[in-house]
């Protein structure tokens, strides 16, 4: 019997899973592409736009909603694909063991889940600041203050344990794996769901910046998840984000000082 050429089928796992992470961030930033052209394109009247005097209703809501996660996907799976692969390649090791071994499209899920649960966080935010009439239909803050306190609380988020400690759990997939590994089905949406949570709790500020550049606003969602990407795959993260912090509070306290003088 010919012997089983392990490192072959894990190469071919990881091209079929990174494949398919491939093709659905491409799909979701289709789709956030399609909304930003469309919005622009037929401002004032569309629906979708939600000039400040047009109610939210039920739908209005779950449509943002829905934007809100597959913008997410879009930026944050790139992030996530390192520690994706990583799950793919320690479930193919224990197949070679005869251990059972779980689809990495649960463990996706539950990280998926997670930033769905942020997105809901984030479109009750939105829902918050169109009520108050300090969003643009673009979804831009119109006060200048507020964007310069977001600036400022997002760069100061940069320099905490907290992000901190996000951080270095996004940056060690394998660490992350030994650590938190769960057997089974629930174990790996467990896990997902937990990988989710500290990349939110390391990006959710970066995030809350999509206010002040604009939501719909394509370079700058662009910019984030490239940032995003760069902070965790950089040799040295931690410093990046502390530099990205200090910018973020200049910025902002120069935006502050303009509109208060």
């Amino acid at each position: 019997m010919p012997a089983v050429d392990l490192g072959a089928i894990h190469r071919r796992d990881r091209r079929v899973v990174a494949a398919g992470l491939v093709g659905i961030t491409a799909l979701s930033w289709a789709y956030v592409v399609y909304l930003a052209l469309h919005m622009s394109s037929t401002l004032p009247t569309s629906a979708m736009a939600m000039p400040r005097w047009q109610p939210w209703g039920a739908v209005e809501f779950a449509l943002m909603a829905l934007m809100w996660a597959v913008m997410m996907v879009a930026m944050m799976v790139p992030s996530a694909s390192p520690m994706i692969l990583t799950f793919t390649t320690v479930q193919r090791d224990r197949l070679a063991q005869g251990n059972a071994v779980v689809p990495t499209s649960i463990f996706l899920a539950g990280y998926v889940l997670a930033w769905s649960a942020f997105s809901l966080i984030a479109t009750l935010a939105q829902w918050g600041l169109h009520q108050a009439a300090l969003l643009s239909p673009m979804m831009v803050a119109t006060s200048p203050v507020s964007g310069g306190l977001l600036l400022i609380a997002a760069g100061a988020y940069q320099g905490s344990r907290l992000k901190n400690v996000c951080l270095s759990k996004c940056r060690t997939p394998l660490g992350f794996l030994l650590t938190e590994w769960r057997d089974g089905h629930r174990g790996a949406l467990l896990m997902g769901l937990r990988h989710g949570a500290f990349c939110t709790g390391c990006c959710w500020a970066l995030m809350a910046l999509l206010f002040v550049g604009g939501v719909m606003n394509l370079l700058w969602v662009a910019a984030i998840a490239a940032f995003v990407l760069i902070e965790k795959i950089a040799p040295q993260g931690w410093p990046v984000a502390r530099v990205a912090g200090l910018s973020l509070v200049t910025w902002g306290g120069w935006q502050l000082l303009g509109a208060i003088f």
